[in-house]
């Protein structure tokens, strides 16, 4: 399929809420990621890392709540950007109740062993959005294609 055809096409996984199931989702992703020529290698990876975080972090909700449900991956390539949504069926969060961490460059930083994914994906994605859910939380992640996919803003 040429880049055009694939524009609005739209893939659908639910994977248990186990940490074994985020890698098939990084390979669905990367799968359609790559089916985009413009949009480098690197950036392919940092739309995977930033899946696998968005992933991880719904297993968690999902373990946190007792949830049994699936987590969902939705990916959509447009003509401008590709969008990947995570929803998970935990007790949801507000992503402005997080706590600040000092900059990388501040020893203070190696403080932290967790809580460093979503500030992480915000690196690494174009653009990110939280939203509640009836049953959870959704994270939207979209990466620009073409000349616009040159790196997060």
């Amino acid at each position: 399929m040429t880049d055009q055809e694939l524009a609005g096409e739209v893939i659908e996984l639910e994977i248990p809420a186990r940490a074994e199931f985020v890698a098939l989702a990084r390979l669905v992703v990367s799968a359609l990621a790559s089916t985009d020529s413009t949009l480098a290698d690197e950036r392919i990876d940092d739309l995977k890392l930033a899946v696998s975080e968005a992933c991880t972090n719904a297993i968690e909700a999902h373990d946190a709540a007792g949830s049994a449900e699936r987590v969902l991956v939705r990916c959509q390539a447009g003509p401008d950007s590709l969008e990947v949504c995570v929803e998970d069926r935990g007790n949801g969060f507000d992503p402005s109740d997080l706590p600040d961490h000092p900059p990388v460059t501040d020893p203070d930083r190696l403080k932290f062993e967790r809580g460093l994914g979503i500030p992480l994906i915000r690196a690494l994605v174009d653009e990110v959005e939280f939203s509640p859910t009836d049953g959870g939380t959704s994270v939207r992640l979209v990466m620009r294609l073409g000349a616009n996919g040159a790196g997060p803003s």
